[in-house]
């Protein structure tokens, strides 16, 4: 069975809009090996309108950093399947919009054969953890307290705890901390 990961930029308050942070090489190498295992990336039309067209533009950019553009071409790379009940069409060969129920699509696609899912954004991906269907986490800890900004969990509660394992950390040359869990059974 396939897995599900989400992964996601935090600040140390928990605040997940990354344009609250910024970024760097070393966080775009981590997310772009993240991504070779992936062969399909599930987001709400939200975050989709914002990693496209911009991440397939700079795929195309010559003049783009190697970091930029390694992790864009990767990402462009990819299939895609967005969950939008407005979006009609999105005009990339790969990419594929869905009406379904999140929780039964993803449950249908773990069952799929490929490798990994990758979600992203905040709103789908806590659907689909309520559901129980994420298997590990990648957190990136920004080292900034940003004071203000949309938190990771405060759309929606989780109906009970989560566990979870530590599997491995990493400290970025950044300052940031990569940190990957294993959903505990």
């Amino acid at each position: 069975m396939r897995k599900v990961i989400y992964g996601i930029n935090l600040s140390l308050d928990g605040c997940c809009d990354h344009t609250k942070f910024g970024g760097g090489n070393d966080i775009l190498q981590y997310f772009t090996q993240l991504m070779q295992g992936v062969d399909l990336i599930v987001y709400g039309r939200t975050t989709y309108e914002l990693m496209v067209p911009y991440w397939p533009d700079v795929a195309k950019d010559p003049n783009a950093s190697k970091a930029d553009s390694d992790f864009a071409k990767t990402f462009d790379a990819i299939d895609k399947v967005v969950f939008s009940r407005t979006l009609t069409g999105t005009g990339e060969k790969n990419t594929r919009i869905t009406q379904a129920d999140p929780g039964d699509e993803i449950l249908k696609l773990k069952q799929q054969p490929g490798g990994n899912i990758s979600i992203g954004g905040v709103n789908l991906p806590l659907q689909i953890i309520e559901r129980g269907l994420v298997d590990e986490f990648y957190f990136v800890i920004h080292p900034v307290i940003v004071g203000e900004g949309r938190g990771l969990l405060e759309a929606k509660g989780l109906k009970e705890n989560l566990g979870l394992k530590l599997i491995e950390s990493k400290i970025l040359e950044s300052g940031c901390i990569a940190l990957h869990y294993f959903k505990q059974q």
